[in-house]
């Protein structure tokens, strides 16, 4: 029997947590602020929600709108608020203003995480190179998986990035997992799944009243329904 697929699904309180889990769901992505396409949460939300589920939690740090570090030192300050109160998985990414990925601020967060595992997020698919961004971050300590649509616009555009980059896995620079989000429906998973690919995000698809409403269980169980039927 193959390995189960990762679902990874946004929660933004302990509602969303909760009945991700409970729709089973393996790992969370804590954010707040979908509006700026998700921040880092208050620390009282990740603790509310590390007591509420006992799943994975992987928090987002990103302190602004956009994929620039801005102010590096207060991102650094967050992660280290994070920490002390346990969080043992992060989310980050930044970009310089050419489209090149930002090293030294990559380097600068991670260097607080202390060998965290983390996900580089959706700022690849505005990287001016995304070959370039992943030989740049090989061997970071701790980057074990790239969250990523293939493109900017979503994976219908993105399809064929991500089914090339999948067949390129153990490379240098595609060690990592993929972890596809960004515009995934239920119909791209068979093809992504044959390519090798077993990780998936979803945020808006787990809601089906929208971003103002929260995390439904059972569009969570279908989405495991069907990872588990085709992976």
């Amino acid at each position: 029997m193959s390995k189960r697929a990762v679902l990874e699904v946004i929660a933004l309180g302990v509602e969303d947590a909760v009945a991700a889990q409970a729709g089973g769901a393996d790992r969370l992505e804590l954010v707040t602020d979908m509006a700026a396409d998700g921040l880092t949460p208050p620390v009282e939300t990740f603790a509310g929600i590390r007591a509420a589920v006992d799943i994975d939690l992987r928090v987002m740090l990103r302190l602004a709108d956009g994929f620039a570090v801005g102010d590096v030192e207060r991102v650094v300050r967050a992660a280290r608020d994070l920490r002390d109160v346990g969080a043992e998985e992060f989310v980050l990414g930044f970009l310089d203003a050419a489209g090149g990925v930002d090293v030294e601020a990559v380097e600068r967060v991670v260097g607080e995480l202390d060998g965290c595992r983390w996900t580089f997020h959706r700022a690849i698919d505005r990287a001016a190179d995304r070959d370039a961004l992943r030989k740049q971050l090989d061997g970071m300590p701790g980057l074990d998986t790239y969250l990523t649509a293939g493109s900017g616009d979503g994976v219908d555009d993105g399809l064929s990035t991500l089914l090339a980059e999948a067949a390129r896995g153990g490379e240098p620079g595609y060690e990592q997992r993929i972890l596809v989000g960004g515009g995934l429906r239920l119909d791209h998973v068979p093809t992504l799944v044959s390519a090798g690919i077993d990780a998936f995000h979803i945020g808006g698809a787990a809601r089906p009243e929208g971003w103002g409403g929260p995390v439904s269980v059972a569009a969570v169980a279908e989405w495991r329904a069907v990872l588990d039927g085709v992976s």
